[in-house]
């Protein structure tokens, strides 16, 4: 009887597939479906690679195992691992740290596929002794996710939170390198969503409303003043929280003094000041905090991402969970 072998019904998420028998006779019909390749192995060493089609097995197209084994019509060892070409798509999550060490939940799909059979062999199948589909697929899942750890804890949080298509399109280069490495091509990467701690979601909002970490960090320390005042009998922790607005006031600039008049004849009479002219109100664009898009003044929920804006009695974007507005100390009911 003719020796048939055939990865019969592979699975969806199926990349390789090892024909179970390691006797191969010489005339065995080799049969290689489409999006397929067979590699031929003995020893931990690949010999011979045959692609989509019926083959049959001769020394003529195993020349590299034929070497080894030689030509006699005895049977001979060799493993026959099947690897798919398809492209296969995959879910990742995790957690890693920012450039500000900020604590970042991620999560997303990815899709790759096989670019080169052999190297992929050697590197995945055969240097990390993975024979079965299920182990491969979690290895790739796990070498993509230590690889977006790595890459995400290069970026700060106001790049994740707001410019999340950026952020997915680099670190997709930057993961093709390793993916090629391993004989993979890494097709496309979707970061579907980030979240962080509420703490750091209120130090982002700051972020985000004034680019600047050191206002931050200021608000930070206000917090702190206002939880030790809060301690103290007769003072709330409102009374910290008023302090916020001058803390980012800036300093007005006094004006020059007048300088002496030192030349001939009489002084020249003082200049009348002019009159000003009442600017007109520039019309305040507003950010929204959760996606970073500019919204209508005043609007209640943010027309891109849905999400609700909280503010205060007098208009103030305020923090989710605040209970009094860090701009104008306004308690929030």
């Amino acid at each position: 009887m003719v020796q048939v072998i055939e990865w019969v019904n592979p699975g969806e998420d199926e990349i390789i597939w090892r024909y179970p028998n390691e006797v191969i006779k010489w005339g065995a019909q080799l049969i290689v479906h489409e999006y397929e390749v067979a590699v031929f192995m003995r020893d931990g060493k690949i010999y011979d690679v045959l692609g989509p089609g019926r083959h049959t097995l001769t020394t003529q197209n195993l020349p590299l195992l034929y070497k080894l084994v030689g030509g006699s019509n005895s049977p001979f060892k060799a493993t026959v691992i099947f690897v798919s070409m398809k492209e296969f798509q995959g879910r990742y999550g995790g957690e890693t740290q920012t450039r500000e060490l900020a604590p970042v939940k991620y999560y997303g799909v990815y899709w790759f596929k096989v670019a080169d059979p052999v190297l992929f062999i050697t590197e995945v199948v055969g240097g990390q002794s993975l024979y079965d589909a299920q182990d491969v697929t979690k290895f790739i899942r796990a070498y993509f996710n230590e690889g977006m750890m790595k890459h995400l804890s290069t970026y700060s949080i106001v790049d994740l939170f707001q410019n999340l298509d950026m952020v997915s399109t680099q670190v997709k280069v930057k993961l093709m390198e390793d993916f090629h490495r391993l004989g993979l091509e890494l097709v496309d990467v979707k970061i579907e969503g980030v979240n962080t701690t509420d703490e750091w979601r209120q130090r982002l909002f700051w972020l985000m409303h004034t680019g600047n970490a050191q206002a931050v960090m200021q608000m930070d320390t206000v917090k702190r003043v206002a939880a030790e005042l809060g301690k103290s009998s007769g003072a709330g922790m409102g009374t910290g929280m008023v302090l916020v607005p001058q803390l980012f006031q800036q300093q007005a600039q006094p004006a020059p003094p007048a300088q002496p008049y030192t030349g001939g004849g009489a002084p020249p009479a003082p200049q009348q000041p002019q009159q000003a002219v009442p600017a007109q109100p520039a019309a305040q664009q507003e950010i929204c905090p959760y996606c970073g898009k500019p919204i209508p003044p005043g609007a209640r929920f943010c027309p891109y991402c849905g999400h609700e804006i909280k503010r205060c009695p007098n208009g103030h974007i305020v923090p989710e969970g605040a209970k009094f507005c860090p701009v104008c100390g306004a308690k929030i009911e």
